[in-house]
């Protein structure tokens, strides 16, 4: 086992930190999601109850904004329908880039219960969805944990952009 001593006194007293650039703008990516707050339905109850304070989204860095240009995650909670899906996928382009999305719920998901010609069959028919919430309304601590889930992912992405498209694209 190599053994490395670090002279404090050349460097000012100060330790050394050695990282790499997309380390550290994943990790600061990834501890400052602003999601943008777009409930449609009951699972939009339990988004906001995670901003509560029993569950408090704010220890996470995740700070709920009202403005698509001011958010990087998008969290679609509830019943998608197709006349809203217009205006949906108009929010979500308008968010900056990186941006990511949750689906929330099983309405958003597949559906749900409503199978109609007027219910969209799930949000990945409108825009490309990174996780996935199941449930009949998910509780808050899902919604936590799928935000620990998007940390974990953004954390492994690269930094650059231009890669993380082309990875993207070879998904689709």
């Amino acid at each position: 086992m190599a053994q490395h001593q670090v002279n404090y006194a050349s460097t000012a007293g100060l330790p050394i930190a050695l990282t790499s650039v997309d380390k550290l703008v994943n990790w600061g990516r990834s501890n400052s999601l602003w999601p943008l707050t777009y409930g449609l339905a009951c699972c939009a109850i339990e988004m906001m109850a995670t901003g509560a304070s029993r569950y408090d989204f704010d220890r996470f860095g995740t700070i709920f904004r009202a403005s698509p240009r001011q958010a990087d995650v998008m969290i679609l909670a509830g019943t998608l329908s197709k006349k809203h899906a217009e205006f949906a996928r108009r929010l979500y382009d308008q968010m900056s880039e990186p941006k990511w999305v949750i689906s929330m719920g099983s309405c958003a998901n597949t559906g749900g219960m409503f199978n109609t010609y007027a219910t969209v069959q799930g949000v990945d028919r409108i825009m490309p969805v990174d996780i996935y919430l199941p449930g009949c309304a998910p509780r808050p601590e899902t919604l936590q944990y799928a935000l620990m889930m998007l940390q974990k992912k953004i954390r492994r992405e690269s930094a650059d952009m231009k890669k993380n498209q082309k990875q993207n694209l070879r998904l689709i």
